[in-house]
């Protein structure tokens, strides 16, 4: 018997959304579609037992995205979905970052959430959907979590805020705002802006703030109606008292680490021997007690925590023993890679990025096969992470969900300051190689970005710099930290991440610790990272103030040709074959598009002028009165056949072929001779009549096509002649 479902709606902005549950996967903790216009997500959430000997809470957030959903057939050689793609993998760790900080502390027990496009309709994004899917899910199943949230999108389309925007309303918005939050306080931002103000950031997070709470209402009355039991879950009870202990036994040990001039290995060595140093020390005749070794470790980590993030908090010292709003020491350098098309070193403090830029041809944009309206990139910036950075050894598996995450925040924060493909009609690769990290590496990854595409002349419309601000907070009371290390994003309660040029942000991105952050707290850090920028932008431009005027040696200089589209198929030829013999004897890559804009690569001028010949050859069409040399590939009683374009060819009839009168074709021209002609005349079937007679005699095109007309009616007189003498004899023999 087919169930009853429940069905649940509201708005958010002007548009409505649709919750449906109770008919799929009734065997998942809970599971709900959600719907806007044509677009709709399912979201299921599972909870398993405790994993035994872990000191994290294992959750697992995958988006499996379906071609099916937009009716359309994957484009991999098995036809069938693979790994994750970037976008899917995007979505994955959008919708993970505001529900982890919800699951109650301590709580050991595996949590799964999967979500899954059902429908797409090419104009409302799954990306939003699937985060408040996935609250939904969990808020009427029964795992346990401290929910809901809601999430939503914010655009600014002529100068107005808007919710929700769809793709189309978003390809001529200045911002891009997602926004996940609490009923109190916003919890997770990602964002992407074309130099946005902080006021106007502000506004739009605030607007976001308010408009999720409809979404919040509705899951707070679903799990009232139809909301499961919570579960028991496993979490071992903190011993508070043990906690308060060892913080005492430790505090002035650590604080004279602490107060010792600052490296990340002196920190860290140093915390590393003293609690292996205490613990040993507690544990004297009962090495065996695993149960209290384990328990000493982490009241040892707690006191740890507690005591750097008071010393911050009350004294406004930091592990290395900077202020609240002091950056730490940068240098950069350029052009560290002779080959690379661009380089750049970007240091600051312990942590160090080298990204490379490489310039290629329009062809070699990067093709998508997704659910999103866009069919390539041109622009790709590629972040990469070696254990080495933070000394460490570990196997090199691929690309984790964090690299790729972090490549994509940097992408949108240099996004809006590229040239157009008009104005600058290469593709973009940037790599960014971490090669020593102690806290933001992907705002150095930015840094180091600007830098390497001005090394590589690319005419950015400004550089872009960026920042990570971190923030303590206890109760009432808080610090904003500038420029944060590894120890106060692992200790902290914020990782807010600011990137943008002079005018204004270009790439946000917020994780939240706590349960929400207020406006108050959200004003104040973006003020201190618009301060922190400008230093850090000032810093950059000493290295290179503007980008260079010209591309590195070993660029491919591309420039591009216009051509009439019904002239695409005589440039490529049968299967193809001209357009590969051009790029060969030219040493060139050949790009044409279907609009007839041709684009030319070549490492040298040489080859590129030659192409660029060859290809208006290709195009040129016969002009009368011009002089052409061309080849002859026919001969006939009454005239020969040059080709003075390629692929065209045009008759000198046999009288306008010397200045005397010939006996036959062959007297003057054989087939493979060169010859040089005028065009006197172009038929409307557009057969070409030229005149070598016209050169010899250096008539003008006037009398070239006079005398070839005389010459034209007095051929058909004599054959008009010829005929009725025919005619005559014929009736003469009857």
């Amino acid at each position: 018997m087919k169930p009853e479902g429940k069905t649940f709606k509201t708005k958010m902005g002007d548009k409505e959304i649709v919750i449906e549950t109770g008919r799929l996967a009734q065997q998942a903790g809970g599971s709900v579609t959600l719907r806007l216009g044509d677009s709709m997500i399912f979201a299921a959430t599972t909870m398993g037992s405790a994993r035994e000997g872990i000191d994290f809470f294992p959750l697992t957030v995958d988006y499996e995205e379906r071609m099916y959903a937009g009716g359309r057939i994957p484009g991999s050689f098995f036809r069938r979905e693979g790994r994750p793609g970037t976008d899917a993998i995007l979505v994955a760790r959008l919708t993970d970052r505001p529900l982890r900080p919800l699951f109650p502390e301590g709580m050991r027990n595996e949590v799964q959430v999967i979500l899954m496009s059902l429908s797409s309709d090419s104009e409302n994004p799954l990306d939003i959907l699937a985060v408040n899917a996935a609250s939904v899910a969990l808020m009427i199943s029964d795992i346990p979590w401290n929910g809901p949230i809601g999430a939503v999108r914010i655009g600014y389309i002529d100068e107005k805020l808007v919710v929700n925007p769809t793709f189309s309303e978003m390809e001529v918005s200045a911002l891009d705002l997602r926004v996940a939050g609490t009923r109190q306080a916003v919890s997770m931002v990602e964002c992407g802006a074309n130099e946005v103000s902080e006021e106007l950031m502000l506004q739009a997070l605030n607007l976001a703030h308010k408009s999720i709470q409809p979404i919040i209402d509705l899951q707070e009355t679903m799990a009232k109606e139809i909301g499961k039991a919570k579960r028991e879950y496993d979490a071992k009870p903190q011993d508070e008292d043990l906690k308060a202990s060892v913080k005492d036994q430790i505090k002035e040990r650590l604080i004279a680490i602490l107060d010792k001039p600052y490296s990340k290995e002196n920190l860290y060595g140093g915390i590393d021997i003293l609690k292996e140093a205490f613990i040993s020390e507690k544990m004297l005749g009962e090495e065996d007690d695993t149960e209290r070794k384990s328990a000493l470790s982490h009241a040892f980590n707690d006191a740890e925590k507690q005591i750097i993030r008071d010393r911050i908090l009350k004294d406004g010292k930091r592990p290395d023993n900077r202020g609240p709003r002091d950056i730490r020491e940068i240098w950069c350098e350029i052009g560290i890679s002779p080959r690379a098309h661009g380089s750049a070193v970007f240091t600051r403090g312990e942590t160090q990025a080298i990204t490379l830029t490489t310039l290629g041809t329009p062809k070699e944009a990067q093709p998508l096969d997704n659910l999103i309206p866009i069919d390539t990139k041109r622009y790709m910036h590629h972040y990469n992470f070696p254990p080495y950075c933070v000394g460490e050894v570990r196997y090199l598996r691929g690309v984790s969900r964090r690299e790729i995450g972090h490549g994509a925040l940097a992408e949108r924060a240099l996004l809006p300051v590229l040239p157009d493909a008009k104005t600058f009609p290469y593709t973009m690769r940037l790599v960014s190689e971490i090669l020593a990290s102690n806290g933001s590496s992907s705002m150095a990854s930015v840094c180091g970005s600007s830098l390497s595409l001005m090394d590589a002349g690319v005419p950015i419309k400004a550089p872009v710099s960026g920042v990570a601000m971190g923030l303590i907070k206890e109760g009432d009371d808080y610090v904003v930290l500038t420029d944060i290390l590894g120890t106060e994003d692992h200790l902290g309660d914020m990782d807010f991440k600011v990137a943008g040029t002079k005018q204004g942000i270009t790439a946000l991105q917020m994780d939240i610790k706590i349960s929400g952050i207020t406006n108050e707290i959200l004003s104040e850090a973006l003020g201190h990272a618009k301060q922190a920028r400008f230093s850090i932008l000032d810093k950059m431009l000493e290295t290179i103030p503007e980008p260079n005027k010209e591309l590195k040696p070993f660029t491919p200089r591309i420039e591009v040709v216009q051509v009439p589209i019904d002239k695409i198929g005589a440039i490529i030829g049968p299967g193809g074959k001209n357009i590969r013999a051009l790029q060969e004897e030219t040493n060139t890559k050949i790009d044409i598009d279907d609009d007839g804009l041709i684009y030319i690569a070549a490492l040298d001028g040489i080859g590129y002028q030659a192409a660029k010949d060859r290809i208006l050859l290709l195009t040129e069409s016969a002009e009368i009165g011009r002089i052409y040399t061309g080849k002859c590939v026919r001969t006939t009683t009454f005239g020969a056949f040059i080709e003075i374009l390629p692929g065209q060819d045009g008759l000198v009839h046999i009288s306008q072929l010397a200045s005397d009168r010939i006996d036959k074709v062959e007297d003057v021209v054989n087939v493979g001779d060169e010859i040089s002609v005028m065009v006197t005349d172009i038929s409307p079937d557009g057969k070409v009549r030229l005149s070598r007679k016209a050169l010899l005699e250096g008539w003008t095109v006037e009398e070239a096509r006079e005398n070839d007309n005389k010459n034209r009616k007095r051929s058909n007189s004599n054959r008009r002649d010829n005929r009725n003498s025919g005619n005559r004899r014929n009736n003469s023999r009857r």
